[in-house]
């Protein structure tokens, strides 16, 4: 039995990196949800009495995510869930969207967000140090081999390996805020 439920997402630990179980669940709503316009940002499930999925998507079109948006990827993931039954027991599903200071979970996000702050933990120490924050200058390399690269408050580039990273997301900022508000259109 599941109860389905609209909130925000929490940071969890490897996020980019899901289980067996986010794994099996992506592979079932993917499909659904790129032909309903959406995309799939993070999967998580968390907590063990009783655990909650939390489901992050954004829409294909880059238009901003509103609660009707949420209450349809909802009810269609809800169906899926039902129908394949990939977790044992019950749980909460809650859909939501990425927000403003998202996680960056995909690849392609490094790119979309250049010249944004971030903040970005990897699983083991890079020259001893784990937590950076910088400003993103891009991607380099691909698949396996693919890392981020921030330009570090000292000056200094810092290269992030995305398969090493355990968590990572944008910094609320005055420059973020602007970028991200819809655009109005030109006065008559």
């Amino acid at each position: 039995m599941r109860e389905a439920a609209m909130a925000e997402h929490l940071v969890t630990p490897n996020a980019t990196h899901p289980g067996a179980i986010e794994g099996r669940v992506a592979g079932l709503i993917e499909p659904a949800l790129a032909a309903m316009g959406y995309e799939l940002v993070r999967i998580v499930l968390q907590g063990d009495r009783r655990p909650t999925l939390q489901i992050m998507v954004e829409r294909s079109d880059a238009a901003a995510m509103r609660v009707e948006d949420c209450e349809a990827v909802s009810t269609t993931v809800s169906a899926l869930l039902d129908v394949h039954d990939p977790i044992a027991g019950t749980y909460t599903l809650e859909v939501s969207s990425p927000g403003i200071d998202r996680p960056l979970t995909r690849a392609k996000d490094w790119t979309r967000f250049a010249g944004h702050l971030a903040t970005a933990e990897l699983a083991e120490p890079i020259d001893g140090r784990q937590r950076f924050k910088g400003t993103i200058l891009g991607l380099d390399g691909e698949g396996a081999a693919a890392a981020a690269r921030l330009r570090l408050d000292d000056g200094s580039e810092a290269l992030l390996p995305l398969a090493g990273l355990r968590r990572a997301r944008l910094v609320l900022t005055d420059a973020l805020i602007a970028a991200t508000e819809p655009k109005r259109p030109p006065p008559h």
